[in-house]
């Protein structure tokens, strides 16, 4: 009697994006806030690799607890949030972060090359 082989796959279950790219560009211009992580676990929003002005949002979406991480005022963030997701909004807290606002996303100029003469 041989055995058979049987192939199994494995389903990857990507986090969903609940926001448009419309949405996150008209974010900034209409509240004021930066979504930096979209949907992610508890780790990636605890991060101390981010601004430290930075809020961890908890929402529902289908009965499953989600996390961003996301830039603003706090009313600002809770309105924006609000708007889109209503009652299913279950916190907003302080983030981990500990870059300065003001260098976050800072890349430094490109050293030019220095002519010898």
């Amino acid at each position: 009697m041989e055995k058979e082989k049987v192939e199994t796959k494995e389903v990857v279950k990507e986090n969903p994006d609940f926001w448009t790219t419309e949405e996150r560009k008209n974010s900034k211009s209409s509240y004021g806030c930066e979504i930096i992580v979209s949907n992610g676990s508890m780790d990636d929003v605890n991060t101390r690799k981010a601004p430290n002005d930075a809020l961890i949002v908890k929402y529902n979406v289908d009965s499953n607890l989600h996390y961003d991480l996301t830039r603003g005022s706090r009313s600002n963030v809770f309105d924006m949030y609000y708007d889109k997701f209503k009652s299913d909004l279950k916190s907003i807290d302080y983030g981990r972060g500990t870059i300065k606002p003001n260098l976050w996303g800072y890349t430094p100029p490109s050293k030019s090359k220095k002519r010898k003469g």
